[in-house]
């Protein structure tokens, strides 16, 4: 891994954690996760919330920066669907999500937000036994990309 990563990360990209919903320090570049997810042969993919204050931008966000199939049906459903189905995302090792700026979005709508966790985790636990295994980071802060 080019940058040393807080042990949680580590321990699921060698394979001695399973993968989870873990949460990324708030000084901390997310560039250092993706890059370290990517250094060890996982596939990965920020989502940045930043400004999406409802459920369509939600979707359209999750769309675009997943690059999910032209078959989504942009609703809680297809997300759930898509994150169980990962036939369209070629897998590595491992996926690895990031999502970044999810404050306002789970302030603005705490309903949804709500879901959203709901559907991130039951992903997550879905490829919990497998051998490409998705684990999605929550960064705190605004998630600074950069260094």
């Amino acid at each position: 891994m080019t940058a040393e990563v807080p042990r949680p990360l580590a321990a699921v990209l060698d394979g001695s954690t399973p993968a989870g919903v873990l949460s990324w320090p708030a000084d901390r570049p997310v560039a250092d996760a993706l890059a370290a997810a990517r250094d060890a042969g996982w596939r990965a993919a920020a989502l940045d919330l930043e400004d999406a204050l409802d459920k369509a931008e939600f979707m359209d966000r999750c769309a675009r920066s997943l690059r999910l199939p032209d078959h989504f049906g942009r609703n809680w459903d297809a997300l759930a669907d898509c994150l169980t189905d990962l036939s369209w995302c070629p897998a590595g090792r491992g996926r690895l999500l990031v999502v970044t700026g999810w404050q306002g979005y789970a302030a603005a709508v705490p309903e949804d937000w709500s879901v959203v966790e709901a559907v991130l985790a039951d992903a997550v636990g879905y490829w919990r036994d497998s051998d490409t295994g998705l684990a999605v980071i929550m960064a705190r802060g605004r998630g600074r990309q950069g260094a």
